[in-house]
């Protein structure tokens, strides 16, 4: 979501509460007991919020929501802060990777062209 934009320009998120939770949880790199350890409750109550047979209290979607992070209302109603996903992620650490290389080179190119130039204009100097 841009700076400009509010989550209510945004196309929502349509997975069922759940299957955001399910989502955003992988892409944090937790399991369902990791989750359940850290929010105090039965692996049993974390797996029924993901298959939708049962939704979090507001404490703990508040305290889901910053351990996965993620907006509350992109859990609630797919606007909002969503998880990145993985391949997104290394999406851009490619993209990040390959700008580092064009620096490097643009760099080198800038220190190239400066030689050239003084090797020019000593070669071409009148003696």
């Amino acid at each position: 979501m841009s700076d400009t934009m509010n989550i209510y320009e945004e196309t929502p998120d349509m997975d069922t509460i759940g299957g955001r939770l399910s989502r955003a949880r992988d892409s944090a790199g937790l399991s369902v007991k990791q989750v359940a350890w850290q929010l105090g409750v039965k692996i049993a109550t974390v797996t029924a919020w993901e298959s939708d047979r049962a939704l979090p209290g507001s404490h703990r979607l508040n305290r889901l929501a910053g351990m996965l992070g993620v907006s509350i209302s992109w859990i609630l109603h797919g606007v909002g802060t969503a998880p990145i996903e993985q391949d997104r992620q290394q999406t851009v650490d490619s993209v990040v990777s390959q700008l580092e290389r064009l620096k490097l080179m643009h760099l080198e190119t800038g220190q190239l062209i400066g030689k050239i130039q003084k090797d020019l204009d000593r070669v071409a100097a009148p003696h």
